[in-house]
């Protein structure tokens, strides 16, 4: 059975998809098997890993209030062992739809069902809000994974995100883990990446990956080619933080 992880952060411009897609990709060239669902509208994440949203009929909208099986929407991806459950532009509905429902945060977590005995590992990539889809992600969740960027407000926007863990853990799921979070866009000639980076071993020391991803151009550049930078440059400094990201990870789960 799959092991389940949210990758969120209530902040955009973090790093979260990216990392969600290069660690997903890794994991995969590792020899896992890997589905990343895109939750969020803007379909990132889909077109990070080449598909094409505005030509799909159907995503993982479809899946959730259960007019397609989830295991017909999934999209195969350039890497083996890596797919894709994509997002459509009705994805942006859900969050109006779902408010009125009986059991609204639960229908991510029943529709992976059909599927979840397929995969080692299935990301969901979040939209950065916490807003009702966000809430499905972390109730379909095992761990959450957060991505933190190497500046000022990372503290307090970690903080913030761990209360909404803990309200989700005391009202829905008490079993949904915080498996820790993965510094990105650190730029070590800054003194305050380094002084940020001190500051979150000091406060969650149990809780960051030793694996920091570094500022890179190479790792901006690949989502415009619908590629990870494992596809698209695997022999830079950011390619080579993911794979590591991606060793820490396995020993962490298994």
């Amino acid at each position: 059975m799959a092991h389940i992880i949210s990758v969120v952060n209530q902040k955009g411009g973090v790093g979260k998809t990216t990392t969600t897609l290069n660690l997903a990709a890794y994991l995969a060239d590792a020899g896992k098997f890997v589905l990343v669902v895109d939750l969020d509208p803007q379909a990132n994440a889909s077109s990070g890993l080449g598909i094409d949203h505005r030509t799909l009929s159907a995503g993982v909208y479809e899946g959730l209030v259960g007019s397609h099986s989830v295991r017909s929407l999934i999209r195969p991806t350039t890497h083996q062992g890596l797919k894709v459950l994509p997002a459509t532009g009705a994805l942006a509905g859900a969050s109006v739809e779902l408010v009125t429902a009986e059991e609204r945060e639960h229908f991510l977590r029943k529709a992976l069902l059909e599927v979840r005995n397929d995969f080692d590992y299935i990301f969901i990539d979040n939209q950065p809000s916490l807003g009702i889809l966000t809430l499905n992600g972390l109730v379909a969740s095992d761990s959450v994974l957060i991505p933190v960027q190497a500046e000022f407000y990372a503290l307090e926007g970690l903080a913030e995100l761990l209360n909404t863990v803990n309200l989700v853990r005391e009202n829905i799921k008490p079993e949904l883990d915080v498996m820790g979070a993965v510094i990105t866009m650190y730029d070590s000639r800054t003194k305050l990446s380094k002084e940020v980076l001190e500051e979150l071993y000091r406060y969650f020391p149990d809780k960051i990956f030793r694996s920091v991803i570094p500022r890179s151009v190479r790792l901006a550049e690949a989502p415009s080619f619908g590629k990870t930078i494992l596809g698209y440059d695997p022999s830079s400094k950011a390619a080579k933080a993911y794979e590591r990201l991606a060793r820490e990870f396995i020993l962490r789960t298994e």
